[in-house]
């Protein structure tokens, strides 16, 4: 249990409501910042605003899987309100708080590291990343089914990148009767892709590997997929790129060539919310279980 451990939760989206179910069930005490357009209640968390939180008395700061922009703007779906996490908030917090966030970006390194707090990226996890992979495969097969008209059984489909969503995508397409190629650079990499029955490539041949494709799935979070790349592609060629932003395909010259490019970063928390807010509550938990016990162990 979590019982006497405060905890801020600041914006988000759908999956954040299975985050606070779960640690509501855990005897957290919440505070929601950002959730004042949300009718449901749950029992010992409360709506506030953000200059209304006392983050002297919190234990942990969860922020959405972006964390914030370049601005320090939190992104929130149950608000009309700007929400900004200032770096002056964070030196509020005890020195034992934890701010956690999916990903983050140069302005939360940032205030964190000025701050002195420790940051936790859930999506640098195998375990998040991997589970995650799952909802974003079965988003990624609803993209195609919608923007296609051929089956996936019998396409030729690239897949850039080995990564942990790489290895769902790739095996999945190929269960699904596709002609699956994958790209990567690393030798056990490439190891691993012929063990697995398909076939691989070197990302430095990528373009001649694009003559004939049907589908490009990219999990490369750099741009990759160039305009030399696309030139290469059929006319009827969908690329889904599941990078973070950016993206790692160029956008405006696919639009120019006339070839549908779509950018999907988010998928588990659009195709299956329910399901990608247990994966990170599960994580959550067990990880503040895991400093309550320190803490308690130290104080001992």
């Amino acid at each position: 249990m979590l019982t006497g451990m405060q905890i801020a939760v600041i914006g988000g989206d759908a999956r954040q409501l299975e985050i606070i179910r779960q640690l509501t069930e855990h005897d957290a005490k919440l505070s929601l910042v950002g959730f004042e357009q949300l009718d449901h209640a749950f029992t010992g968390a409360s709506k506030e605003k953000i200059d209304e939180i006392d983050f002297t008395v919190q234990d942990a700061i969860i922020l959405p899987v972006r964390g914030t922009d370049q601005d320090g703007l939190v992104d929130t779906v149950f608000s009309s309100e700007k929400i900004i996490l200032t770096k002056e908030m964070l030196e509020q917090l005890p020195a034992h708080a934890i701010v956690f966030s999916g990903i983050s970006n140069p302005y939360l390194d940032g205030i964190t590291n000025e701050s002195n707090r420790r940051l936790v990226k859930l999506f640098e996890r195998d375990d998040v990343a991997i589970y995650n992979s799952i909802p974003t495969v079965e988003g990624t097969i609803m993209m195609v089914i919608q923007h296609t008209d051929f089956t996936i059984h019998g396409s030729n489909v690239a897949v850039l990148g080995l990564g942990r969503v790489g290895v769902t995508v790739a095996r999945t397409f190929q269960a699904l009767g596709a002609k699956v190629r994958v790209g990567a650079r690393r030798s056990e990499h490439k190891a691993r892709i012929t063990e697995m029955g398909l076939i691989a490539f070197d990302l430095s041949d990528l373009e001649s590997n694009m003559k004939d494709v049907d589908i490009c799935i990219n999990t490369i979070p750099t741009q990759i997929v160039t305009a030399s790349v696309i030139s290469k592609m059929p006319a009827h060629t969908l690329i889904i790129d599941l990078a973070s932003k950016p993206g790692g395909t160029d956008f405006r010259y696919a639009e120019k060539r006339g070839i549908k490019a779509l950018l999907a970063p988010s998928l588990p928390g659009i195709v299956a919310p329910k399901t990608a807010g247990q994966i990170l509550a599960n994580v959550l938990i067990k990880l503040l279980k895991e400093d309550m016990k320190k803490r308690e162990e130290n104080q001992a």
